[in-house]
């Protein structure tokens, strides 16, 4: 990819606390002392072009307090304070279906949905349903992206492919059966926004998978793709859950340093 004119932020809207013992697959496997980590949630904007693309749709205020989450502000408040309303989007990025990922698609009735095929497959059918994999999930969620999908109303993706000119979205799988990634031509050079395929920076670096995964060697694969693509000159890479990302990029606004960083 080559620099662009499209702006990316990351716009944090949840945390909270846990520990490395509960974040990587069989920590006790190295050997290592726990220590706390917090996780914040994100959805992501790409805007420019005359293009309005949100990756991901966030959990609910109701959804993240059933679960221990903190929100910090509603996802769809948060883009309102970013000067977007739901109608302007005129795409919808899902990654994946986890309730942090889904929990506003019925805000964007008219975007186009953009998301796997095998995704999608998947979590409308029975496997999806047993607690291991259920519990990731919010169905009233899921029904409603299933419900658009048999109304044609979404983009199913597999491999490698372009939603608009400059943001290309690759499936990698690992930790869901079609996790995406999205790569995008920012105004600085190229953004690996990784979603879910890599939450933490020190998940690739020590190259410690996350503890919820369907395909392990598919995980270990999409570590390997994001480090290539985050290798490339001028590259930044954006990881799904890591508060490191609102310490190393530039608020959007100074006054409210919280609410969303500019990453490209």
């Amino acid at each position: 990819m080559t620099p662009g004119d499209y702006e990316v932020l990351a716009v944090r809207y949840g945390t909270r606390e846990t520990c490395a013992s509960q974040v990587y697959l069989n920590w006790f496997q190295y050997g290592e002392p726990d220590y706390p980590l917090a996780m914040d949630y994100y959805v992501w904007l790409v805007r420019g072009r005359g293009r309005l693309i949100l990756v991901d749709t966030g959990f609910t205020p109701e959804v993240g307090a059933q679960r221990g989450r903190t929100t910090t502000v509603p996802p769809l408040a948060a883009l309102e304070r970013l000067g977007v309303a739901p109608a302007e989007v005129d795409t919808v990025v899902v990654t994946h279906g986890h309730y942090d990922h889904t929990g506003h698609v019925f805000a964007f009735p008219d975007a186009e949905l953009v998301m796997s095929g095998r995704e999608l497959d998947f979590w409308a059918g029975p496997y999806s349903r047993r607690p291991q994999f259920a519990h990731s999930a919010e169905r009233a969620d899921l029904d409603e992206l299933v419900r658009r999908d048999q109304q044609g109303r979404v983009q199913r993706l597999s491999g490698r492919q372009a939603v608009a000119p400059g943001v290309v979205v690759r499936e990698v799988g690992g930790h869901t059966p079609g996790q995406l990634i999205v790569e995008v031509e920012g105004r600085d050079g190229p953004v690996v926004l990784a979603s879910d395929a890599v939450h933490y920076y020190e998940e690739l670096e020590r190259d410690r998978p996350f503890v919820v995964v369907a395909d392990l060697q598919a995980m270990y694969a999409g570590f390997d793709t994001v480090a290539d693509l985050a290798g490339a000159p001028g590259a930044v890479l954006v990881p799904g859950h890591d508060p490191l990302v609102m310490q190393k990029f530039e608020p959007v606004d100074p006054v409210a340093p919280g609410l969303a960083v500019r990453v490209g």
